[in-house]
């Protein structure tokens, strides 16, 4: 008699843990970042073509989507690489254990979220936006 199960372990079975969180994130942020090199070779592009091709490209960039899109992109960065980094502490052989795979990973989450404010913070100082 053939059973009906399953022959893997489907998304149902698991029980979503940061540790899986962290890993989907990686994947989708190097995906934003490859994107948003388009709208980065787009600027280079723009600011090459003169000045009526930046002032288009800058209209875009300042409007509320583009303002989302930038941010988005940024933490994207940010994330990107701190898990980078907790990937090579974890390659050179640190940090193996449950315990230290789940505080690196909310560390991981929270210090990109702290980076991304940073840097916009100083970006809003600079330019008198803040």
């Amino acid at each position: 008699m053939a059973s009906q199960r399953p022959i893997s372990p489907h998304i149902q079975v698991y029980r979503w843990q940061v540790q899986m969180v962290t890993s989907i994130l990686h994947r989708a942020s190097g995906i934003v970042l490859a994107l948003g090199s388009l709208l980065f070779v787009w600027g280079l592009v723009a600011l090459a073509a003169g000045p009526a091709q930046w002032f288009d490209f800058s209209d875009c960039i300042r409007s509320v989507p583009g303002f989302v899109i930038l941010f988005g992109w940024s933490w994207a960065l940010a994330y990107h690489l701190v898990n980078g980094i907790r990937h090579l502490i974890q390659d050179a052989g640190w940090a193996f254990q449950i315990k230290d795979f789940v505080r690196n990973s909310w560390t991981t989450i929270i210090v990109s979220l702290v980076v991304t404010a940073l840097i916009w913070f100083a970006a809003m100082q600079q330019w008198g936006a803040a």
